[in-house]
Protein backbone atom coordinates (compact mmCIF):
# COMPACT_ATOMS: atom_id res chain seq x y z
CA UNK A 1 0.00 0.00 0.00
CA UNK A 2 1.34 3.46 -0.92
CA UNK A 3 2.15 6.08 1.70
CA UNK A 4 -0.76 8.27 0.58
CA UNK A 5 -3.22 5.39 0.75
CA UNK A 6 -1.92 4.36 4.16
CA UNK A 7 -2.19 7.92 5.46
CA UNK A 8 -5.76 8.06 4.17
CA UNK A 9 -6.64 4.82 5.96
CA UNK A 10 -5.16 5.98 9.25
CA UNK A 11 -6.84 9.40 8.96
CA UNK A 12 -10.19 7.72 8.25
CA UNK A 13 -9.63 5.51 11.29
CA UNK A 14 -8.98 8.59 13.41
CA UNK A 15 -12.19 10.22 12.21
CA UNK A 16 -14.23 7.10 12.96
CA UNK A 17 -12.65 6.77 16.40
CA UNK A 18 -13.39 10.36 17.33
CA UNK A 19 -17.08 10.12 16.58
CA UNK A 20 -17.73 6.46 17.38
CA UNK A 21 -20.90 6.16 19.43
CA UNK A 22 -21.67 9.85 18.98
CA UNK A 23 -25.26 10.71 18.11
CA UNK A 24 -24.36 13.80 16.06
CA UNK A 25 -21.23 12.27 14.51
CA UNK A 26 -19.06 14.63 12.54
CA UNK A 27 -21.57 17.44 13.11
CA UNK A 28 -19.79 17.93 16.42
CA UNK A 29 -17.09 19.52 14.27
CA UNK A 30 -19.54 22.42 13.94
CA UNK A 31 -21.46 22.16 17.22
CA UNK A 32 -18.53 22.15 19.62
CA UNK A 33 -16.66 25.20 18.24
CA UNK A 34 -19.99 26.98 17.65
CA UNK A 35 -20.91 26.48 21.30
CA UNK A 36 -17.50 27.74 22.35
CA UNK A 37 -17.91 30.75 20.07
CA UNK A 38 -21.36 31.48 21.54
CA UNK A 39 -19.89 31.45 25.06
CA UNK A 40 -17.04 33.75 24.07
CA UNK A 41 -19.43 36.06 22.23
CA UNK A 42 -21.70 36.33 25.27
CA UNK A 43 -18.82 36.99 27.65
CA UNK A 44 -16.94 39.48 25.49
CA UNK A 45 -19.82 41.21 23.70
CA UNK A 46 -22.62 41.19 26.28
CA UNK A 47 -20.58 41.28 29.49
CA UNK A 48 -17.43 43.19 28.52
CA UNK A 49 -18.95 45.07 25.56
CA UNK A 50 -15.93 44.25 23.39
CA UNK A 51 -15.63 46.08 20.08
CA UNK A 52 -13.08 46.16 17.27
CA UNK A 53 -11.63 49.68 16.89
CA UNK A 54 -12.36 51.56 13.70
CA UNK A 55 -15.45 53.13 12.14
CA UNK A 56 -15.64 50.44 9.47
CA UNK A 57 -14.54 47.54 11.64
CA UNK A 58 -16.29 44.15 11.45
CA UNK A 59 -18.51 42.85 14.20
CA UNK A 60 -16.74 41.24 17.13
CA UNK A 61 -18.31 37.80 16.63
CA UNK A 62 -17.15 37.62 13.01
CA UNK A 63 -13.70 38.91 14.01
CA UNK A 64 -13.40 36.21 16.65
CA UNK A 65 -14.83 33.36 14.57
CA UNK A 66 -12.64 33.62 11.48
CA UNK A 67 -9.46 33.34 13.59
CA UNK A 68 -10.77 30.99 16.29
CA UNK A 69 -11.63 28.17 13.86
CA UNK A 70 -8.13 28.01 12.31
CA UNK A 71 -6.66 28.13 15.81
CA UNK A 72 -8.88 25.23 16.87
CA UNK A 73 -7.64 23.17 13.91
CA UNK A 74 -4.03 24.10 14.65
CA UNK A 75 -4.11 23.40 18.39
CA UNK A 76 -6.28 20.27 18.14
CA UNK A 77 -3.94 18.81 15.53
CA UNK A 78 -0.84 19.41 17.64
CA UNK A 79 -2.37 18.15 20.89
CA UNK A 80 -3.71 14.94 19.34
CA UNK A 81 -0.76 14.22 17.06
CA UNK A 82 1.76 14.59 19.89
CA UNK A 83 0.36 11.35 21.37
CA UNK A 84 0.26 9.48 18.05
CA UNK A 85 3.36 7.33 18.53
CA UNK A 86 2.71 6.58 22.19
CA UNK A 87 -0.94 5.65 21.54
CA UNK A 88 0.06 3.23 18.78
CA UNK A 89 2.88 1.51 20.65
CA UNK A 90 1.42 -1.98 20.11
CA UNK A 91 1.08 -1.44 16.37
CA UNK A 92 4.60 -0.08 16.02
CA UNK A 93 6.03 -3.19 17.64
CA UNK A 94 4.24 -5.54 15.24
CA UNK A 95 4.13 -3.87 11.82
CA UNK A 96 6.88 -2.15 9.84
CA UNK A 97 5.68 1.06 8.19
CA UNK A 98 6.67 4.76 8.16
CA UNK A 99 5.78 5.94 11.67
CA UNK A 100 5.40 9.56 10.52
CA UNK A 101 2.13 8.46 8.89
CA UNK A 102 0.58 8.11 12.35
CA UNK A 103 1.33 11.75 13.11
CA UNK A 104 0.24 13.02 9.72
CA UNK A 105 -3.02 11.07 9.92
CA UNK A 106 -3.99 12.81 13.16
CA UNK A 107 -3.07 16.23 11.80
CA UNK A 108 -5.11 15.52 8.66
CA UNK A 109 -8.11 14.36 10.71
CA UNK A 110 -8.09 17.50 12.86
CA UNK A 111 -7.83 19.81 9.87
CA UNK A 112 -10.58 18.01 7.96
CA UNK A 113 -12.94 18.26 10.92
CA UNK A 114 -12.34 21.93 11.69
CA UNK A 115 -12.04 23.01 8.06
CA UNK A 116 -15.63 21.82 7.62
CA UNK A 117 -16.66 23.91 10.62
CA UNK A 118 -14.80 26.94 9.24
CA UNK A 119 -16.61 26.80 5.91
CA UNK A 120 -19.99 26.46 7.62
CA UNK A 121 -19.37 29.34 10.02
CA UNK A 122 -18.10 31.70 7.30
CA UNK A 123 -21.16 30.97 5.16
CA UNK A 124 -23.41 31.58 8.16
CA UNK A 125 -21.65 34.82 9.11
CA UNK A 126 -22.15 36.09 5.57
CA UNK A 127 -25.86 36.54 6.37
CA UNK A 128 -25.22 38.59 9.53
CA UNK A 129 -22.13 40.68 8.85
CA UNK A 130 -21.59 42.76 5.71
CA UNK A 131 -17.83 42.61 6.13
CA UNK A 132 -17.63 38.90 5.30
CA UNK A 133 -16.15 38.41 1.82
CA UNK A 134 -17.61 35.01 1.01
CA UNK A 135 -16.84 34.57 -2.69
CA UNK A 136 -13.57 36.47 -2.73
CA UNK A 137 -12.31 35.61 0.72
CA UNK A 138 -13.26 32.00 1.40
CA UNK A 139 -11.14 30.41 -1.39
CA UNK A 140 -8.08 32.42 -0.29
CA UNK A 141 -8.74 31.52 3.34
CA UNK A 142 -8.80 27.83 2.44
CA UNK A 143 -5.49 28.30 0.61
CA UNK A 144 -4.04 29.87 3.75
CA UNK A 145 -4.76 26.62 5.56
CA UNK A 146 -1.95 24.97 3.53
CA UNK A 147 1.01 26.67 5.29
CA UNK A 148 -0.89 26.46 8.58
CA UNK A 149 -1.19 22.70 8.04
CA UNK A 150 2.54 22.47 7.26
CA UNK A 151 3.37 24.40 10.43
CA UNK A 152 1.12 22.18 12.56
CA UNK A 153 2.56 19.02 10.98
CA UNK A 154 6.14 20.12 11.57
CA UNK A 155 5.47 20.94 15.23
CA UNK A 156 3.53 17.68 15.64
CA UNK A 157 6.34 15.56 14.21
CA UNK A 158 8.83 17.19 16.53
CA UNK A 159 6.65 16.86 19.63
CA UNK A 160 5.44 13.33 18.83
CA UNK A 161 9.05 12.16 18.65
CA UNK A 162 9.96 13.86 21.93
CA UNK A 163 6.81 12.58 23.66
CA UNK A 164 8.15 9.03 23.41
CA UNK A 165 11.01 10.01 25.71
CA UNK A 166 9.36 12.79 27.75
CA UNK A 167 5.93 11.46 28.71
CA UNK A 168 4.63 14.59 30.45
CA UNK A 169 5.11 16.72 27.34
CA UNK A 170 1.39 16.54 26.53
CA UNK A 171 0.48 17.95 29.95
CA UNK A 172 2.90 20.83 29.43
CA UNK A 173 1.53 21.41 25.95
CA UNK A 174 -2.03 21.64 27.30
CA UNK A 175 -0.88 24.65 29.36
CA UNK A 176 1.22 26.30 26.65
CA UNK A 177 -1.36 26.21 23.85
CA UNK A 178 -3.89 28.48 25.65
CA UNK A 179 -1.02 30.89 26.34
CA UNK A 180 -0.24 31.00 22.60
CA UNK A 181 -3.92 31.61 21.88
CA UNK A 182 -4.15 34.64 24.16
CA UNK A 183 -0.82 35.95 22.87
CA UNK A 184 -2.20 36.09 19.32
CA UNK A 185 -4.70 38.68 18.02
CA UNK A 186 -7.65 36.28 18.01
CA UNK A 187 -9.75 37.92 20.72
CA UNK A 188 -8.45 41.43 20.17
CA UNK A 189 -6.97 43.68 17.51
CA UNK A 190 -3.24 44.35 17.71
CA UNK A 191 -3.87 48.11 17.64
CA UNK A 192 -5.50 48.15 21.11
CA UNK A 193 -2.23 47.07 22.72
CA UNK A 194 0.42 49.56 23.83
CA UNK A 195 2.74 50.31 20.93
CA UNK A 196 5.76 48.99 22.83
CA UNK A 197 4.20 45.52 23.08
CA UNK A 198 2.77 45.19 19.59
CA UNK A 199 5.97 43.88 17.90
CA UNK A 200 6.21 41.07 20.46
CA UNK A 201 3.02 39.54 19.09
CA UNK A 202 4.87 38.71 15.88
CA UNK A 203 7.00 36.19 17.78
CA UNK A 204 3.90 34.01 18.08
CA UNK A 205 3.74 31.84 14.92
CA UNK A 206 -0.05 32.02 14.90
CA UNK A 207 -0.20 35.83 14.92
CA UNK A 208 0.32 36.04 11.17
CA UNK A 209 -2.50 33.58 10.50
CA UNK A 210 -4.97 35.31 12.82
CA UNK A 211 -4.38 38.66 11.13
CA UNK A 212 -4.28 37.12 7.66
CA UNK A 213 -7.68 35.45 8.12
CA UNK A 214 -9.08 38.76 9.34
CA UNK A 215 -7.69 40.50 6.26
CA UNK A 216 -8.83 37.86 3.77
CA UNK A 217 -12.31 37.08 5.06
CA UNK A 218 -13.27 40.41 6.68
CA UNK A 219 -11.09 42.87 4.74
CA UNK A 220 -9.76 44.02 8.11
CA UNK A 221 -6.08 44.86 7.80
CA UNK A 222 -3.61 43.89 5.09
CA UNK A 223 -1.19 41.04 4.46
CA UNK A 224 2.29 42.46 4.02
CA UNK A 225 4.46 40.59 1.52
CA UNK A 226 7.42 40.26 3.96
CA UNK A 227 5.11 38.83 6.62
CA UNK A 228 3.69 36.30 4.17
CA UNK A 229 7.16 35.28 3.00
CA UNK A 230 8.34 34.91 6.59
CA UNK A 231 5.32 32.78 7.50
CA UNK A 232 5.88 30.48 4.52
CA UNK A 233 9.56 30.09 5.40
CA UNK A 234 8.73 29.36 9.04
CA UNK A 235 6.14 26.76 8.02
CA UNK A 236 8.51 25.05 5.57
CA UNK A 237 11.45 25.23 7.96
CA UNK A 238 9.41 23.85 10.86
CA UNK A 239 8.17 20.98 8.71
CA UNK A 240 11.69 20.08 7.57
CA UNK A 241 13.13 20.33 11.10
CA UNK A 242 10.28 18.32 12.56
CA UNK A 243 10.63 15.58 9.99
CA UNK A 244 14.43 15.51 10.39
CA UNK A 245 14.21 15.11 14.17
CA UNK A 246 11.45 12.52 13.85
CA UNK A 247 13.50 10.36 11.48
CA UNK A 248 16.57 10.69 13.72
CA UNK A 249 14.67 9.46 16.79
CA UNK A 250 12.47 6.93 14.96
CA UNK A 251 14.94 4.04 15.39
CA UNK A 252 14.83 4.43 19.18
CA UNK A 253 11.02 4.42 19.56
CA UNK A 254 10.61 0.70 20.21
CA UNK A 255 13.17 0.81 23.03
CA UNK A 256 11.13 3.36 24.99
CA UNK A 257 7.54 2.39 24.17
Amino acid sequence: MSTIALTYEFAARELRARFAGSFAGILWAVFQPALQLAIFAFVFVKVFNARIPGADAPGYVAFLAVALWPWTAFSDAILNATKAIQDNAALIGKVAFPRAILVMARVCASFVIHLLGFVVIVVALNFFDDHVRLLAGLPLALLLYVPLFALALGISLLLAALQVFVRDLVQLLAQLLPLLLYCAPVFYDRTIMPVAYQPWLSLNPFTFYAEAFHAIVLDHGVIAAPSLACALLVAAGTLLCGYWLFTRLDKHFEDFL
